[in-house]
Parts: C-alpha cells; structure tokens; sequence
C-alpha cells in the first residue's frame, strides 16, 4: 500500500469545517487545534498554518528555526479580508512559505520551500545531518545548502580531502523535497576509466564484450533524487562529455546506441583540487566546469574553525560508542584544549577516526584523557605531555564547551586541585575539611561528564539518589533543579 504524504494542520483555534477529511484522499492529514502552534511531526510533508490574524504569534519564530526546509503554506478561508502590505510582510519574514486559500480541494503534493529567505538549521537539525554549524564559515556552508535543497540546482563542493563534502551533499538531499527517493553517490577516482563511462550511463546488451542485458547506470538509478559525483576532477574527457550532455539536455546515452533516456535530479559534484587549474591545463572541460558550479560551496578545512572541534568529538564520542555498542563515555576537560590545538590535515575524518580509536582502546574506563590522544601529538610532532600539561585527575580552568554543562552546572565555581591537606599547629575543622573534598570530587565529575549527574555518580561509585542528596546537602543545586536536571 502506498504511504501518503503527510500533511500537518495548525488551526490555531479555527474550526476546520471538515476539510481534513476532505483532503484525506491525498494527504495523511494530522490536525493541532491549539490557540497557538506547536511544532509538526518530523515526517510532516507540508505544514498548513491557518493565518487568521493580522501578525503571526511570536511563538512561530522559535518554531521557525527547528523546520528547516520544510514547505509551509499559510492558509486564509475563502471569505477572510486581504491582508494589508504589514501583515503580509511580517508572515513572508518568517521563511519559507507560500499563501493558499483553504477549501475543498486539498493542497498539492510537491510544494517547494522558497529558495530565497530562509531561516538556519538549528543546532539539533545540523547534528541529525552530521554537522557542526556554530562557525560563521559553517554558517555560510549551511545556508548554502538550504537554499541549493529547496530547488533542483546542481552544486559543486569544493574543499580538503576529509571536510564532510558528502555529508552536506547527503544533507542536500534529506533536506529537499525529494528525500524520500534515491540518494546514489560515486566516487569517480575509485572507478576504472573504461568503465567508467558504462557504470554511470549504462549500456544495452552486446555494446561490448560481457554485455549481456541492458544495465541502466547510475544516472537513472538516481532518478528522482540525487546523484553525487565525488572527485569529479578524475573524470576522463569522454566521460566529460557525457555529463556536460546530462546537465545540459537533462537526458542519459547509454553505451550501444539507443534512444536517449531523459532523467530527472538533483547532480552534485565534489572535488579536493582546484578544478578552474585542471581548466587551464586542459584536464578539465572548461564548458562542463561552468555547468557544475551553479552553486559552489567552499567546505572550510577543520583547522580554521577549531570552536566546533569540542561538539564535534563530544557527537562522534556519543557515535561511536553507540556503533561499537560500549557504554556511553566522557571527555576529561583538558582534552579539549589539546583537541584544539592540532593542525588536523585529515579534518573532520580524522577527527572521527582519532575519537574512534581512543573508544576501543580505552577499555572499560569511563573517561577518556589526554593520554588516549598522544599518539595524535607524536604523529603531528607536537609536545603531548609537559608541564603545562594539566593532570588527568584534576580538572583544568580550561576551555568546557557551555552547550553540553546545564545552566545550574555552569553556575558551579571551579573546583580546586585534589587535597594534600597538612594538620597546621591550631588544628582544623574536619567535618568542614571533608565536606570541601566532597564537593571538589563532585565538581570535577560533574565538569567531566559535563554535567551529567548519573554517569557523575558512577565516577564517584554512588547510586544516583545518593549523588542528588549530596548536592543539595552541599548547596550545589536545589532538590528540584537537581531532579530536573538528572
């Protein structure tokens, strides 16, 4: 059976008159009847807002920044008032919309989002993609990708071996309205260049030795959706050719003759060199490049956006652990600063691949330090200990990123190194001393496990009850915050 597109309606208190069930042949309709709108199901297909007043509620702005690229259209009823110029100003800022009149006949399945004025991903949508975008060059990359998702240009990548080239051509694609159909990639430098040719075109039987049945080729298993071309540069001339043919006539010429085949998608390229050089030498068809860089995206080398190095491992530690089905571990603090330091010639790949290693190795530990990162300081010819190199059991007055300590951790004074405590002549106060050392162990795994008060406890070998009650009887954190939180 067919799934139908999903279609979510926010009524904002409107009587729908019906019209749900109406649309139901060709929608999947779900209906929020709430005086203000909440945010639609993640597999919404278009999201109808009915724009009954004159500005839209403020709450839409916060929504606005977790749809992405998901098309919106604003409905008004047949009898409503026209807007005035204002209204319609203020309900076009919020993004990607577009104006309908809601009736009997149901909205129409493949609305696209504007390409124009759109909003940013936001925070957990780029992670859902496998991207950081905190930097203001990742910034740019992401809006990019927005703008090239809503149509069906085609987009050259361009950047470093390692940046994440696939993976914002993967995010073009779930982000469009053609995510539900094919996502091929190729990567033309793996592929002989004899066949080279017959792998993305395909061939009809007997164009040569061992062709036995007409193979449709890549272009036409993409049909529909998005092919991605990665190290587009490698491409023989005669291939060339063939691709300027497909972005220029929309059509595929299998090998053997045959009638052309037209094709409908989205082609994205990628390439680690310079390929306006390869013009200039005569490698690269200086008509083809023009053809491919409708919309360049110029993918920032991970050296030169070290601020999103910290969320970056913190997501591939999270990943990683999850794929090799260990026990959730944690960043020490004075990883961070180290992480940050380094050159990173493999970029975000290995970045990934170091986090990875120091996953498996690290056994049953539930922290990783910066001794399971030495071999990255060795291989780059850095120092990886040192005098300055803070000790893996005291928390650092170093760089924590704030988006992964709550709001009641970041209040949290820092605490001070380990005690090595003499009794002084005049004696001391022992119950104060100890109720200090508490708290100072209770800090530093709170600011190792960045807040997370359970696998804090499990540092400490407490039940997490036990941790809580520590934390209020030390005035760290109320007993509501500190459940809210847990």
């Amino acid at each position: 059976m067919t799934q139908l597109p999903r279609l979510h309606w926010s009524t904002l208190g409107d009587d729908t008159g019906g019209l749900e069930h109406r649309w139901a042949g060709l929608w999947d309709v779900t209906v929020d009847r709430g005086a203000s709108p909440a945010l639609p199901p993640k597999d919404s297909d278009l999201w109808v807002i009915s724009a009954k007043g004159a500005w839209p509620p403020p709450e839409m702005n916060r929504l606005m920044a977790e749809v992405a690229a998901l098309p919106i259209l604003l409905g008004l009823k047949a009898d409503a008032p026209p807007m005035d110029s204002k209204a319609l100003t203020e309900w076009g800022a919020l993004g990607s919309v577009r104006w309908g009149v809601l009736g009997p006949e149901p909205p129409m399945p493949g609305l696209r989002p504007r390409s124009g004025n759109t909003t940013q991903l936001s925070a957990s949508q780029a992670l859902a993609f496998g991207l950081i975008g905190t930097s203001p060059a990742m910034q740019e990359v992401l809006a990019r990708a927005r703008s090239a998702a809503a149509t069906r240009a085609t987009v050259l990548l361009l950047g470093e071996s390692g940046t994440g080239k696939e993976v914002i051509a993967r995010a073009i694609h779930r982000m469009s309205a053609d995510a539900a159909e094919p996502f091929v990639a190729v990567h033309c430098g793996a592929i002989p260049e004899n066949l080279l040719e017959s792998e993305l075109f395909g061939y009809n039987k007997g164009a040569f030795t061992d062709a036995r049945k007409d193979t449709p080729g890549k272009f036409r298993e993409a049909q529909g959706g998005t092919i991605f071309l990665d190290e587009v540069g490698t491409m023989p001339l005669a291939a060339q050719v063939r691709l300027l043919r497909v972005l220029q006539e929309r059509e595929v010429q299998p090998l053997g003759g045959g009638a052309p085949v037209k094709v409908d998608l989205r082609v994205v390229t990628a390439s680690n060199v310079d390929l306006w050089k390869k013009v200039q030498d005569g490698s690269f068809r200086e008509d083809l490049f023009y053809r491919l860089e409708v919309v360049p995206i110029l993918m920032p080398p991970l050296r030169t956006r070290v601020e999103e190095i910290p969320f970056l491992a913190q997501h591939f530690l999270n990943r990683k652990a999850r794929e090799h089905r260990l026990y959730p571990k944690a960043l020490h603090p004075s990883v961070d600063p180290l992480l940050m330091s380094l050159p990173w010639p493999g970029n975000v790949r290995q970045l990934e691949n170091a986090i990875e290693r120091a996953i498996v190795l690290s056994g049953t530990r539930p922290v990783l330090t910066r001794e399971d990162f030495t071999f990255l300081a060795d291989r780059m010819g850095l120092p990886s200990s040192g005098a300055e190199a803070p000790a893996p059991n005291v928390v650092p007055a170093a760089f924590v990123p704030p988006a992964f300590v709550p709001p009641a951790a970041a209040s949290f004074p820092p605490p001070t190194a380990a005690f090595g405590v003499d009794l002084p002549p005049e004696g001391m106060d022992l119950n104060q001393v100890v109720s200090d050392m508490e708290k100072t162990l209770m800090l530093q795994s709170l600011a190792i496990t960045r807040g997370n008060k359970k696998r804090a406890a499990d540092l400490l070998g407490l039940k997490r009850t036990t941790f809580l009650e520590k934390m209020k009887r030390l005035d760290l954190e109320d007993a509501d915050g500190a459940e809210a939180e847990a």
